[in-house]
């Protein structure tokens, strides 16, 4: 029987197909959207159908229930067998180069009767695509640069998928008799951007029923391993995920251990041997072999060691150590330090949610102010804006804020296109009459990295902007982000005062935590927004907030933290 995987992957290779095809995109968005919903469920789809419960999945309609139906009860579905007849199904892969759209995919297959990558790479390295319409030899050349990034993709995963997996192992082996304590370890523990495998360590005194509680977690499709410090299993969709017991006076070093970098680990051990002992991920063993230090907390290891205890997210071997000797580790960022949502969606663009519901949702979560960004005219496929839309959705806001007094401000802004040739989406003496403007990247990426760069200063140099979206565009696993010279766009902004957003969604975090470092050192201003298009989405902000601190932000580096008279006087003097 399919798992949730194999039914996700299913849909999206229908959506895939479906706009190579060239159906309306409204089509395919419910596709997608079953997918990521399918891939994010804490138990298999197939329990809900036994239980006739499938319409209780997010995102699931009476016509994709049907075609999950049909999937579980066959493992075929007639309309993609039909739909393949129409789109060869290895063009699907096409939709992953960065570069291609559905359009380009579907004149490139018909005109040279080509469908998979290997030929495709060939074509344009023999010149056979510059003469079709709307290419030319630079489109040959961003193609072959998109399929070698597609080549360099690993089988890492998002952030955003990792981390509510690694709390539902976690919240299940703190419940077995004897446990501790249980944390992630590895480079989640950390908060990097993409994931290898889950480690997940447990202090306990016996292992054995830990072992057997993490082998028979719901969704195991292989157990890989099963011992009596370490267990390995795989789940359906393909993650893996590994776990290791350790005696609880032990647990502070096998943690730090396990946490990493590998680089902040090195510079740990030398601190050691410095001091006459040897660390381990077992205990500080004394060089002159008389004894052993035993840390139960990693607030031992690095007491022992004569340091703060260091924040996982800037362990990666740059100055947190010097730092911490030193007793200057920062402050950082926390996310009930957030008290704005500067960028977000309703149902008049591409969210789920009206404004109303999104505003409620917005004060459950203790925010003072929220900022309805939604998209720019020319952004048809989210659904983008006319200005008799601004017009009512203003009227709207106004309505709302006068049912919700003072609870929460609401402030209506716009998400505006950086278009292909630079300029803005609307006109300035738009952009003046709204109370925000967001201008981000969402199309073009793979132009030429000094004209997607100008396109940016354009946009970070326009008086009436005031955030800056997402600034590479990119898309975690599957798109990187425009080719920008960050260095040049980040002293810029420094020069103008307009904000740069860390953008919270797992799927972008964008600023990466380099460039927000490089952002701090220069003085630009940081927002750290949501993106939110659903209630759900607010939830993603400690994202972007792990992001913040793995830069070494502060609470006052961040607009959002700003109090609302401060927030509003700084949008004014923007203009």
């Amino acid at each position: 029987m399919m798992n949730n995987k194999q039914l996700a992957d299913t849909f999206t290779l229908i959506a895939d197909l479906l706009e190579i095809k060239g159906e309306i995109i409204y089509k395919t968005i419910a596709y997608r959207k079953a997918a990521e919903s399918l891939v994010g469920l804490s138990r298999e789809a197939s329990e809900y159908w036994k239980e006739k419960k499938l319409l209780e999945i997010p995102g699931v309609g009476k016509a994709i229930g049907e075609k999950i139906d049909e999937l579980l009860s066959t493992g075929k579905l007639e309309f993609l067998e039909k739909l393949k007849k129409e789109v060869h199904p290895d063009l699907a892969a096409w939709m992953k180069v960065p570069s291609l759209g559905p359009k380009k995919i579907a004149m490139i297959n018909k005109t040279l009767n080509i469908t998979t990558l290997a030929e495709l790479e060939k074509a344009a390295k023999d010149g056979k695509l510059r003469n079709m319409p709307g290419m030319g030899a630079k489109s040959e050349t961003s193609i072959l640069e998109g399929l070698a990034s597609v080549g360099r993709r690993t089988g890492r995963i998002s952030v955003g998928r990792a981390y509510p997996l690694a709390n539902e192992i976690i919240a299940t082996l703190k419940k077995v008799k004897g446990v501790v304590d249980a944390q992630p370890a590895g480079s989640l523990r950390r908060m990097r951007s993409t994931i290898g495998d889950l480690d997940i360590l447990v202090a306990a005194k016996d292992s054995a029923a830990v072992m057997d509680a993490f082998v028979k977690l719901p969704r195991v499709s292989r157990v890989l391993g099963k011992g009596e410090t370490k267990s390995s299993i795989e789940f359906s969709d393909g993650i893996r995920a590994q776990v290791w017991v350790h005696p609880p006076e032990k647990f502070g070093t096998a943690l730090q251990y396990a946490t990493g970098s590998k680089d902040h680990n090195v510079q740990l051990r030398q601190l050691a041997l410095d001091k006459g002992l040897s660390l381990s991920e077992h205990s500080f063993a004394k060089t002159n072999g008389k004894g052993e230090i035993f840390c139960a907390t990693e607030e031992e290891v690095y007491k022992t060691l004569g340091l703060q205890w260091i924040p996982p997210e800037l362990r990666e071997g740059r100055d947190e150590i010097q730092l911490a000797k030193a007793n200057k580790l920062p402050k950082l960022i926390e996310v009930k330090d957030i008290k704005a949502n500067l960028h977000m969606h309703s149902t008049y663009s591409d969210g789920t949610l009206s404004m109303m519901d999104m505003a409620k949702a917005a004060i459950k979560r203790g925010l003072k102010v929220i900022v309805f960004s939604d998209h720019s005219v020319s952004l048809a496929v989210a659904n983008g804006l006319s200005f008799e839309d601004h017009k009512k959705q203003a009227a709207e806001i106004k309505k709302i804020q006068k049912q919700l007094g003072d609870e929460i401000l609401i402030l209506h802004a716009s998400e505006v296109e950086i278009k292909a040739d630079g300029s803005l989406d609307y006109p300035d003496d738009f952009l003046a009459s709204l109370d925000l403007v967001v201008a981000s990247l969402h199309s073009s990426l793979r132009q030429p990295r000094e004209k997607v760069t100008q396109r940016l200063l354009n946009a970070v140099n326009n008086p009436h902007v005031d955030i800056i979206g997402h600034p590479t565009g990119r898309e975690i696993p599957d798109r990187e982000g425009a080719d920008l010279d960050m260095e040049l766009i980040l002293q810029a902004a420094a020069k103008s005062g307009v904000a740069v957003e860390i953008n919270a969604s797992p799927y972008r975090l964008d600023l990466d935590d380099m460039h927000a470092r490089r952002a701090k050192e220069l003085g630009v201003l940081l927002s750290i927004n949501t993106d939110a298009h659903s209630e759900a989405d607010y939830d993603m902000l400690n994202y972007g907030v792990a992001i913040a601190r793995r830069a070494g932000i502060l609470k006052d580096d961040v607009i959002n933290t700003w109090p609302t008279k401060k927030l509003v006087d700084w949008l004014k003097k923007r203009g």
